[in-house]
C-alpha cells in the first residue's frame, strides 16, 4: 500500500538541492513586481502565474526550463524582498516536514537594483534566520556561481567569507553544455585551499565528460543531479549491472547524488518517474537523496518527490529513511551536527515507522 503525502509530510526530511529563486510563493512575486513597478509577468494573478511557470518549465530542455527564472530574479533585487523571499522559503520547507536544508542562489543575479554581493548574502541569511525561528528547522546558504560568467572566483571567494555566518558551500549552476567545470578551476582550487565544501551542477544537461570534470578536476564533494551517471552503467542480460570507471568510483568514494526526479523529467532527461535513473542508482547502493530543485518551477515538494517515488518503486518506509540519512550524512554542516540530527531528529522518528 502506497504512503500518502500526508503521512511522508508528517516525518523528517532533508533537503540539499533547492533554488532560492526557483522556489518562490506566486502571491510574493506579484506583489513585489507591483511594488517595484515590474510589468513583464505574464500574469498577475498568482494562481495563473503558478500555471504560466510551470507550464513553461515543462517543455523538455533545460534552456527552456531555465526562461522563467527572469521573472523571480527580476523581483528579488533589493534587500528587504531577498529576506522575505529567504524567510517564507525556510517558513514553506519547515511546513513540509523538513528539518534540515541547504539553499542555494547565485548572488551575482541580485545585484541589479545596486546592492553589493555581500548585502545580497547577509539579505538572505537574515531571511532564512527569521523564517527559521518559528519551527526550528536548519537552513544553510550555498553559493553558486553562474557557469556563463566570469565571477566565480570572487563568488567562492564571498562563499568563504561567510562560512561561519551560514553559508556551508560553493556551487556552479546553468546551462552545462559549452560551459565545463573546468572553466572555473581556480574558484574550485580556492575552495579546497580554505577547507570548504563543493557541490557542482554536473551530468544534468550534458554526459559524463561534466561529471568526471567535476569529480577529478574540480573536487566536487556532491554531484548536483548527476543523473547521466548511468551512461557508465551496463545492464546485462542476466539483469545484473556493470559500472564502468566513473561510475565505480563516485559509488566507491560514496559521492552523493542530489537527484531530482521531476525536475529531470521537466528538462527531457528521463521520460517519467518509472524510467527515472534513480530506481537503478538506488539499487545499485549508490549516495543517492531525493530534492527538489525548484519547487515553483517544477511544482513540488520534497513529500510530492518521495511519494512519487513510493508509488513508482513501492518504496516504503525503510527506504525513505534510508534515503533521509544519506541526505543528512551528505550535508555540508559539521560532523557532529549531523550526527546530531540523525541520531535525535530522524532515527527516533522513523523507528516506530520502519
Amino acid at each position: 500500500m502506497s504512503l500518502s503525502i500526508d503521512e511522508i509530510r508528517a516525518v523528517p526530511k532533508v533537503l540539499l538541492h533547492d533554488h532560492l529563486d526557483g522556489g518562490l510563493r506566486p502571491a510574493t512575486i506579484v506583489e513585489l513586481a507591483e511594488e517595484i513597478g515590474y510589468d513583464e509577468l505574464p500574469s498577475y494573478d498568482p494562481g495563473v502565474l503558478a500555471l504560466s511557470v510551470t507550464g513553461a518549465a515543462r517543455r523538455g530542455h533545460l534552456e527552456l526550463y531555465l526562461e522563467p527564472f527572469k521573472y523571480t530574479v527580476a523581483v528579488m533585487q533589493t534587500r528587504e524582498a531577498l529576506t522575505r523571499v529567504a524567510a517564507e522559503c525556510a517558513e514553506d520547507l519547515a511546513a513540509d516536514g523538513i528539518v534540515y536544508a541547504e539553499v542555494r542562489f547565485a548572488p551575482e543575479l541580485h545585484i541589479e537594483g545596486g546592492l553589493q554581493l555581500d548585502q545580497v548574502v547577509e539579505a538572505v541569511l537574515d531571511g532564512f534566520r527569521q523564517g527559521s525561528a518559528a519551527s526550528g528547522i536548519v537552513v544553510r546558504g550555498l553559493l553558486t556561481a553562474m557557469r556563463h560568467t566570469a565571477r566565480s572566483l570572487e563568488i567562492a571567494e564571498l562563499a568563504v567569507r561567510y562560512r561561519d555566518l551560514g553559508v556551508v558551500g560553493f556551487d556552479i549552476a546553468g546551462a552545462e553544455a559549452g560551459w565545463p567545470p573546468s572553466r572555473h578551476l581556480d574558484a574550485f582550487e580556492y575552495v579546497q585551499r580554505e577547507d570548504f565544501h563543493i557541490t557542482i551542477h554536473a551530468g544534468e544537461g550534458f554526459g559524463l565528460p561534466s561529471i568526471w570534470e567535476a569529480v577529478e578536476f574540480c573536487g566536487a564533494e556532491r554531484l548536483g543531479h548527476g543523473v547521466r551517471l548511468v551512461d557508465d552503467i551496463k545492464t546485462n542480460p542476466d539483469g545484473s549491472a556493470s559500472l564502468g570507471r566513473l561510475a565505480a568510483y563516485v559509488r566507491d568514494r560514496r559521492i552523493p547524488l542530489e537527484m531530482c526526479p521531476t525536475s529531470n523529467i521537466q528538462t527531457g532527461v528521463a521520460d517519467s518517474i518509472v524510467d527515472h535513473p534513480i530506481g537503478l542508482l538506488r539499487e545499485l547502493s549508490f549516495r543517492v537523496t531525493v530534492n527538489t530543485d525548484n519547487r515553483l518551477m517544477s511544482g513540488v515538494t520534497l513529500s510530492s518527490e518521495l511519494h512519487a517515488l513510493t508509488e513508482a518503486f513501492g518504496y516504503g518506509w525503510p527506504d525513505i529513511r534510508w534515503l533521509t540519512i544519506n541526505a543528512m550524512k551528505s550535508a555540508f554542516v559539521h560532523f557532529d551536527e549531523r550526527l546530531e540530527i540523525i541520531d535525535s531528529v530522524i532515527k527516533p522518528a522513523f523507528a516506530a515507522l520502519v
